[in-house]
């Protein structure tokens, strides 16, 4: 091997140095960042049951619903999707989100599927300068997927009150609570089946507000 002369000391330090510098470009540039996946709160419209129009003869009788916007407890009131492994603790998926907060993507089904019951000569969600008999409050007590046990499931908890918008007495309460075992141990498993558990509750939320209409009676000094 040929000693360095001193006529190429130049040209090596200068070949180092672009190299140094190359280095530290790459140490500094930015990596790339997993964009995060959205998903949607749906439920699965064709499993919903319905009653069939309404007889004319009837409408007239049958009060109207005022839905008011769900509310949801600390910690399933933003887009995050919630996990769980161990008792009270909540952990959220890193590249995973909803597209809106759950309590305003359910809002819309549960209009739906109360509908659906055919008990209400209207259902309408608040804001709206309608006015009506009987209003219906919900909150969000949990959605997540339980990964504390195989096979995974997603839990949803929905407590709802009906209230008589005259008197404003609470006619009837109850807590729905269901699960629903997800597919694979993945977000998008989890997301599949918390739309299937979703439709449930809110079958069940129908058949129970249905259940509360048939039995009020208007007050006849209002009415």
């Amino acid at each position: 091997m040929k000693p360095t002369t001193l006529t190429q000391l130049p040209r090596l330090c200068a070949v180092g140095a672009i190299i140094t510098l190359l280095s530290a470009c790459s140490a500094l540039s930015p990596k790339a960042v997993e964009q995060p996946s959205f998903y949607s709160l749906n439920g699965t419209p064709e499993a919903a049951p319905s009653a069939g129009p309404t007889p004319a003869a009837n409408a007239g009788t049958l009060p109207t619903l005022i839905i008011n916007p769900p509310h949801a407890a600390s910690g399933f009131n933003s887009q995050r999707i919630v996990y769980v492994r161990d008792a009270h603790k909540l952990e959220y998926y890193a590249h995973s989100e909803w597209v809106d907060t759950p309590a305003r993507m359910i809002a819309p089904l549960i209009v739906a599927a109360v509908e659906k019951s055919g008990a209400f000569r209207a259902v309408v969600l608040t804001p709206s300068a309608a006015a009506g008999d009987l209003r219906l409050d919900t909150e969000i007590i949990r959605l997540q997927h339980d990964l504390s046990s195989q096979p995974g499931r997603v839990r949803f908890t929905l407590r709802a009150h009906i209230v008589d918008n005259t008197t404003r007495k609470v006619l009837a309460w109850k807590e729905f609570d269901e699960f629903v075992t997800a597919t694979t141990e993945t977000p998008y498993g989890g997301v599949v089946a918390a739309n299937r558990v979703v439709q449930t509750v809110f079958e069940n939320l129908a058949l129970f507000c249905k259940d509360t209409a048939a039995q009020w009676k208007p007050d006849a000094a209002t009415h």
